[in-house]
């Protein structure tokens, strides 16, 4: 069996052009098809390989913080906080009067510390994105020239048939003449008078 091309045969046959000429990932997927290599992990398994202890909790105040629990839990605290510190303050005696200056610095603190966070966690989604996103050009780009790679293999498969067509055609003309001959030959001794 041949063994496989050089990345350099490959970018010149499959993109025809050099392979310097081509960006990084087209002469990664180059070589990892010269090399017969598998496409390596995905974006998800990559993530959780590199993920940090930061990350993960940062992901986890961005999907507690945006959620439809967190906004009615945080409202239903708020509009306490509000009772208990406004009509009921009689009652149970206010700690925050109005205009809830304390409620207003909790608030601010919280939004200072959950903005970066939340951003953070952005930021990490957009990495992620990233590398989904070149992974995905890989895979696209390795299937293209995989099926042409194919597709000229296919070519050549049927050159060679066609090849071999012409050959078996002719062969059998000629066949067909050598026996129509040697028919011809014997019929020709058959009739000859004996001496």
């Amino acid at each position: 069996m041949k063994a496989e091309r050089s990345p350099e045969e490959l970018a010149e046959e499959l993109l025809g052009r050099p392979l310097c000429d081509l960006d990084d990932e087209e002469q990664r997927v180059l070589q990892r098809i010269s090399s017969g290599e598998l496409i390596s992990m995905d974006a998800d398994e990559e993530a959780r390989i590199h993920v940090s202890f930061g990350d993960a909790l940062a992901d986890r105040v961005a999907a507690v913080g945006g959620s439809w629990g967190f906004i009615i839990a945080f409202g239903l605290v708020l509009a306490g906080w509000m009772l208990l510190n406004g009509p009921l303050r009689a009652v149970v005696g206010a700690w925050d009067e109005y205009p809830f200056i304390f409620l207003n610095l909790m608030l601010s603190t919280l939004a200072a510390l959950q903005a970066p966070i939340i951003m953070m966690s952005q930021n990490r989604a957009s990495r992620k994105d990233r590398v989904t996103a070149r992974h995905d050009y890989e895979v696209n780009l390795r299937t293209q020239l995989e099926i042409l790679r194919l597709h000229r293999k296919i070519d050549r498969i049927f050159n060679k048939l066609g090849q071999m067509q012409g050959s078996v055609m002719e062969a059998a003309l000629v066949t067909e003449a050598a026996v129509e001959q040697a028919l011809e030959a014997e019929a020709v001794q058959l009739h000859l008078p004996k001496g």
